[in-house]
């Protein structure tokens, strides 16, 4: 079953249930995936009839958790731990529709394999290198950690 019927179906399912919480976040989860659909319909092409893909739906799904998890940071700074409970309870939801993340093992095996296929000798070659592992793992690892990762081994 694709991404967006999985995200579908999750939905008629918190209908029924009348879960609110889970509710909730499936309608911002849809909301931000027909928002770029939109956007890709106002773009034009080739895609633009079928909507985004499966790939593009984790991108948005590993964006709006990173939003969460900074906004659930910034309420505990500020006392605010209920809110911050709610942030956490909406990143559980997205997160039932992520692949399972890589550990920290995996994560240099799969860097390395990246660096390796792409061939890549120096920092120059970091692009090629994130861009093959985005192209592979694409919700499955948090490129803001693996960056720093590629370039201490390419430097």
């Amino acid at each position: 079953m694709e991404l967006r019927e999985q995200i579908a179906e999750a939905l008629k399912t918190a209908m029924r249930d009348k879960d609110k919480g889970r509710l909730s976040t499936l309608r911002l989860i849809n909301a931000a995936i027909k928002d770029r659909d939109i956007a890709l319909r106002a773009e034009g092409g080739d895609a633009a009839d079928a909507g985004v893909g499966s790939a593009d739906i984790l991108s948005i799904l590993g964006k709006m958790v990173k939003q969460r998890q900074e906004s659930a940071r910034a309420y505990e700074e500020g006392g605010r731990l209920e809110l911050a409970e709610q942030e956490r309870a909406e990143i559980a939801v997205i997160e039932d529709f992520l692949p399972r993340q890589l550990n920290e093992a995996e994560t240099e095996k799969a860097v390395e394999a990246a660096i390796a296929e792409t061939g890549a000798t120096s920092i120059r070659d970091m692009g090629k290198v994130m861009g093959a592992l985005k192209a592979k793992y694409t919700g499955q690892m948090d490129f803001g950690a693996v960056g720093p990762m590629v370039k201490s081994k390419l430097g």
